[in-house]
C-alpha cells in the first residue's frame, strides 16, 4: 500500500516503522525536523518536512497516488482539516484521524472519517480496571462497535461458544489461554482460566455485562 503518515511523534512514527517494516511505501510528513529523528535508522520510508495544509507539499508526498492518509499530529483542528483535505480534494479511498476531543466524534463521523480517540480508549480501560476487574472495554467509536474482554468465571468452564454468543450483539472472537491465543469454532469449549475476546455492540455492554456479570 501507498500510505502517507502526517505528524512523526511517538504514534506517527511507530506507525511509520511498522507499515514500513511490513512492505508498505510510507511517506512520513512533520513541520519539525527534530521529530522525525524518532525513526531512527531503520526506517525504509520517505520523509517529508512541511506543512501539511500545503496541496504541493501532500503532492510531493504522493497524496495522488495514496491508498490511505493517517493524521496523528497533537492538534484536532489540524488533524480534521488535512484530513477533509485527503479526502475532499484528493479522493483518497481511506483516512484515519486521531482525536483528542471526544466530543468530537460526531463531527468527525459526519465528515465521513475513521476516527482513533486515544482519549476514550485510555479512559475506558482505566474505568474498567478501576471497577468491574472482570471486564475490559475498547470501543469502536465510528461503528457502534466495540472489543470487550471477559476473564471467564468458573461458571463457564466446559460451555460451548455457542453457547456464550448472543446473535447481533455479541461474538467471541478469541480465547486467550495461557500464552495462547485461540480463534475459537463454535464447538470450542471455555476451560478453566480463559479470558474470552469478544466483538460487542455498544449498546449491548450493559446488557452483556450483567449476563456475564462474575459473582452476580
Amino acid at each position: 500500500m501507498n500510505i502517507i503518515i502526517v505528524g512523526c511523534g511517538r504514534v506517527g512514527s511507530k506507525l511509520a516503522l511498522l507499515l514500513s517494516q511490513e512492505g508498505n511505501n510510507v511517506t512520513i510528513i512533520d513541520d519539525a525536523p527534530a521529530s522525525l529523528r524518532r525513526l531512527g535508522g531503520t526506517f525504509n520510508g520517505a520523509t517529508l518536512i512541511g506543512n501539511c495544509f500545503d496541496l504541493e507539499v501532500l503532492k510531493k508526498a504522493g497524496i495522488e497516488s495514496a491508498d490511505a492518509v493517517v493524521v496523528v499530529t497533537n492538534g484536532d483542528n489540524t488533524n480534521i482539516m488535512t484530513s477533509q483535505i485527503a479526502r475532499q480534494i484528493f479522493k483518497v479511498p481511506k483516512v484515519i484521524a486521531r482525536l483528542y476531543d471526544p466530543l468530537r466524534s460526531e463531527i468527525y463521523q459526519r465528515l465521513g472519517l475513521d476516527i482513533i480517540s486515544g482519549t476514550t480508549l485510555v479512559a475506558s480501560m482505566i474505568r474498567d480496571k478501576l471497577i468491574e476487574s472482570n471486564f475490559s472495554g475498547y470501543f469502536i467509536e465510528t461503528s457502534g462497535m466495540g472489543i470487550i474482554e471477559i476473564h471467564a468465571p468458573s461458571s463457564f468452564t466446559g460451555q460451548r461458544v455457542s453457547q456464550l454468543n448472543v446473535e447481533d450483539e455479541f461474538l467471541v472472537a478469541t480465547i486467550r489461554r495461557g500464552d495462547r491465543a485461540i480463534i475459537p469454532s463454535p464447538a470450542t469449549t471455555v476451560e478453566a482460566g480463559d479470558t474470552l475476546i469478544g466483538i460487542v455492540r455498544t449498546e449491548s455492554v450493559p446488557k452483556i455485562k450483567k449476563l456475564f456479570a462474575v459473582g452476580e
